[in-house]
């Protein structure tokens, strides 16, 4: 996903797509570590987007603050 889909989402739906990013993470690693993955730079894709959710999520509480 991009920034600008990021967003647009809530901080519950950020807070449901970091979970699921982080487990899908965990998933590819598995997989890594028993050589049956096939696309290994969607490791990297993965710990991108979850860096964007979490900047996202701090915009956002920075946003309230003010």
């Amino acid at each position: 996903m991009k920034a600008t889909e990021f967003r647009k989402l809530s901080n519950a739906e950020l807070q449901d797509k970091l979970n699921d990013l982080k487990a899908e993470l965990f998933n590819l690693r598995f997989q890594h570590a028993i050589n049956q993955l096939d696309n290994p730079g969607r490791i990297k894709e993965v710990k991108r987007d979850i860096a964007r959710v979490k900047t996202q999520l701090r915009v956002n509480e920075l946003a309230d603050e003010q």
